[in-house]
């Protein structure tokens, strides 16, 4: 079966697996991968531009099914869009989904991380002081200037340190990418073991992300980079359509 895989299918297997045990070897001797290539907000302190692209081979180390459910559909839908595509635009339309899944992750953080920065220089902290004591884990010496400065702290520290990992927002690109080609293609659930098209299994997981991402939070899933990488997958199947059907069906 693993011959059978197309090259870049394959590829972003063998990579995501890679990253996967390499950051559990480390992990073992101390060393967090996962908060130096995981994707932190674009305007944490402990953001680094490499992020927006290690963090798609990144997964929750605390989680196995994290890595093998994402892989599971990688190779299940990800193989069967690069046969019909051919490799460079499966490539192009995975990559820029995962990148699409960041930006919408980002969009709400950057704004909350922005008015707590506001807050806090109001309340006379030195933020380049303030970060690198944070950076050192020096949380023992920052001094509190008032009552409100302990929540607000928290807040941003916990926002600052909030890490994304994972190929999700990439595979619900391919998801939405498959749903909209194949929308009336039975797809056999395990439980119970009934088939449902595509267009109602996968457009009512979206429905059921957006959902989560509006009205659950500190869950730890990412649920607006899984809608950002579906939204963004929609975009490109339209505008590739509409340029040449005939690459469609």
């Amino acid at each position: 079966m693993f011959q059978n895989i197309p090259v870049v299918t394959k590829n972003l297997l063998i990579i995501n697996v890679l990253f996967y045990v390499v950051a559990i070897v480390l992990a073992q001797n101390g060393t967090d991968v996962s908060t130096l290539l995981g994707a932190h907000y674009f305007n944490s302190f402990l953001f680094e531009p490499y992020q927006i692209v290690t963090h798609m081979f990144m997964h929750s180390l605390t989680d196995f099914f994290h890595i093998l459910f994402n892989m599971l559909l990688l190779v299940m839908f990800g193989s069967h869009l690069e046969r019909i595509w051919g490799p460079k635009r499966y490539f192009l339309f995975y990559v820029l989904s995962g990148l699409g899944a960041i930006v919408l992750y980002n969009s709400i953080g950057i704004w909350q991380i922005a008015e707590l920065k506001s807050m806090l220089i109001q309340d006379g902290y030195d933020l380049v002081i303030l970060n690198n004591q944070l950076m050192q884990g020096s949380f023992e010496s920052i001094i509190l200037n008032s009552d409100a400065s302990q929540a607000i702290l928290q807040e941003y520290i916990n926002l600052s340190f909030s890490t994304m990992v994972g190929a999700s927002g990439a595979i619900f690109g391919l998801l939405a990418g498959f749903a909209l080609l194949f929308p009336n293609t039975e797809l056999m659930l395990l439980f119970p073991p009934i088939p449902i098209k595509a267009k109602y299994l996968i457009g009512g997981y979206l429905v059921f992300e957006i959902y989560n991402s509006i009205y659950r939070s500190g869950d730890q899933i990412a649920h607006l980079a899984h809608v950002g990488g579906a939204v963004v997958g929609i975009i490109i199947i339209l505008i590739w359509r509409k340029r040449d059907r005939s690459n469609f069906y």
